[in-house]
């Protein structure tokens, strides 16, 4: 959507913190478009954990494995996101730092929800001060809280952040979203949840779908791990 003319030439988008005379942030919208032209990104909760499948930018035979988009948080948690994948991944480090202090201080496991709040808080702090702009990223956290409760956040660019079944973020996220609310059941497991993500993935991008380009983890709620799909596990899901 373009932004009227007269928005522009007041400087209402030149700074994070000032709204315009009808109320919106105009550079938290400009963020949210630069999410709309990120890879693919699904989150799902199954029966038995939950899992994340991400559409990587790019596939390069001389990449290592260690370059990732699923990001493991802490054992029993998983994030990825959309967007700006550096800004996710400053953000995903000072998590990480946090769930480790976490354990150290308490001797458990952080919940869920506390790390998306972490991630909220700094989000939406960019909003209230100039000197920085929004973080133009959507992030998807998944994991199994320490009461073996399933949980999975997607968080926006403002700092907003609601808790789902199944959520997608990234470019196509209307069509997916409209594929998940169709074919998503509460009995799925993770083995049938990693196969219909790739099967939606591939209906929405069609010839533009590439297998290698797939990343995909999960985390069981019998043993909080998480683990990372090797590329030979991720294409047997794909036939």
């Amino acid at each position: 959507m373009e932004m009227p003319l007269q928005h522009q030439v007041m400087g209402y988008d030149r700074v994070t913190s000032m709204f315009s005379p009808d109320g919106r942030l105009l550079q938290v919208e400009y963020a949210e478009k630069m999410v709309r032209k990120g890879f693919a990104c699904i989150g799902m909760i199954c029966a038995d954990g939950v899992i994340i499948v991400a559409n990587k930018k790019s596939y390069d035979k001389l990449a290592l494995p260690e370059t990732v988009k699923i990001f493991e948080v802490d054992s029993h948690i998983a994030a990825t996101g959309a967007g700006m994948l550096s800004d996710a991944r400053v953000l995903i480090d000072r998590v990480q730092l946090s769930a480790q202090q976490h354990r150290v201080t308490y001797d458990e496991a952080v919940d869920v929800e506390s790390v998306v709040k972490e991630i909220s808080d700094i989000k939406q702090m960019t909003t209230q001060f100039g000197g920085a702009r929004p973080f133009g990223v959507f992030i998807i956290v998944t994991g199994i809280n320490p009461n073996n409760e399933r949980k999975l956040y997607v968080t926006d660019v403002a700092g907003n952040y609601s808790a789902y079944k199944a959520a997608t973020v990234g470019e196509n996220d209307k069509e997916i979203k409209d594929e998940l609310e169709n074919l998503y059941r509460d009995d799925l497991k993770i083995d049938d949840g990693i196969k219909l993500s790739l099967d939606i993935l591939k209906k929405i991008f069609k010839k533009q779908f590439d297998i290698r380009r797939i990343e995909a983890a999960y985390i069981k709620t019998k043993d909080k791990q998480f683990t990372r799909l090797t590329d030979d596990a991720i294409k047997k899901y794909s036939k």
